[in-house]
């Protein structure tokens, strides 16, 4: 028997500090997250990070919380709730990070006599940091815990058809309300080496502005090339014209150089160079979260207000969007036949 699990970044319990140390702790003392040896990643997460960043963090999501919790959990159960009842097998959701766990969402399929797994991490582009530690942990869960169970996992879908048609669509229905004189996709940030510890050829990431651009076997996993083709593939669909459309990356941890350019220096620029009118998608994303609600829906657009900006519009992720809901679907039921 053939079941799916949906799998998500995952979010804190509540907006407490313990709870949002607790899921600090777990997300960075991933070794695919920070990737130091687990001594230096101790010290840094443990002896650093988590006495300074958690009521930080805490008071973030309390600005984004919703009565029923966690934007990114909830925009999540509903997602599930939608495509279980578009698809023919049983489909089950977890997260990477927090509850439900992993091992609860493979549990809980076992139960209902699943053997044939597939795995669907919920990232467009891949990355260590995203859909690698996904399909790493579920490996090794499967082969401790659920050795009768064979996983399928859904390679990453940046440039697949379907998606983009349903990213542009649903881009597009927000342009023509905002009429933005300018479109920043803005994909969350990885530092540097991450890339070039992703590169199968182990000589083709120069991170130079033109590697992205020369087809190699490395663009399978490289994050960088995969965020610029999923810009130029849906720049196309909507006949951006050159100029009116750009991308950064958010979210920096650390000290260490990660991929430029930089967002809030992008929309700072914007403001200050007299654009008045500023759109931003966040595509490395299906779900809003801490990042696209608070980041860029509030600290991105006070900050462009400030510097001479005048409108701010932050497009939501795909979330529940119906034909997302039918594309996902779709891809469950065509492996499932």
């Amino acid at each position: 028997m053939k079941g799916a699990l949906l799998v998500n970044l995952g979010s804190p319990n509540s907006t407490s500090v313990k709870d949002v140390k607790n899921y600090l702790d777990e997300f960075l003392m991933d070794k695919r997250v920070i990737d130091s040896p687990y001594l230096i990643r101790a010290f840094v997460v443990k002896g650093i990070i988590l006495n300074t960043r958690p009521k930080k963090s805490a008071a973030a999501y309390k600005k984004i919380w919703w009565p029923e919790g966690s934007p990114l959990i909830v925009l999540s159960e509903r997602l599930h709730k939608k495509v279980q009842e578009n698809t023919k097998i049983p489909v089950e959701l977890a997260m990477r990070y927090g509850k439900p766990s992993i091992k609860s969402g493979l549990q809980k399929l076992v139960d209902q006599g699943v053997t044939e797994i597939f795995l669907i991490p919920l990232y467009p582009q891949f990355a260590m940091a995203s859909t690698e530690t996904i399909v790493v942990l579920a490996n090794k869960l499967v082969k401790k815990h659920f050795p009768q169970v064979t996983l399928t996992d859904l390679p990453a879908f940046y440039n697949k058809a379907d998606y983009i048609e349903v990213l542009s669509e649903s881009i597009q229905s927000e342009l023509e309300k905002s009429k933005p004189e300018h479109l920043l996709f803005s994909y969350h940030g990885l530092p540097e080496r991450h890339l070039k510890k992703s590169d199968v050829t182990k000589s083709h990431c120069k991170i130079d502005g033109s590697c992205c651009n020369t087809p190699s076997p490395a663009h399978e996993f490289c994050y960088r090339h995969q965020c610029y083709e999923t810009t130029k593939q849906v720049a196309e669909k909507l006949n951006l014209k050159e100029g009116s459309y750009s991308v950064s990356f958010q979210s920096r941890l650390g000290r260490d150089p990660w991929i430029k350019p930089y967002t809030d220096h992008v929309i700072d620029d914007f403001a200050k160079n007299g654009l008045k009118k500023l759109a931003v998608v966040t595509p490395a994303f299906v779900s809003d979260c801490l990042e696209t609600l608070e980041e860029i829906g509030m600290e991105a657009k006070s900050s462009f207000i400030e510097n001479g900006g005048e409108e701010f519009t932050a497009i939501p992720c795909l979330n529940e969007n119906e034909k997302w809901i039918k594309t996902l679907s779709g891809w469950i039921n065509n492996w499932a036949e």
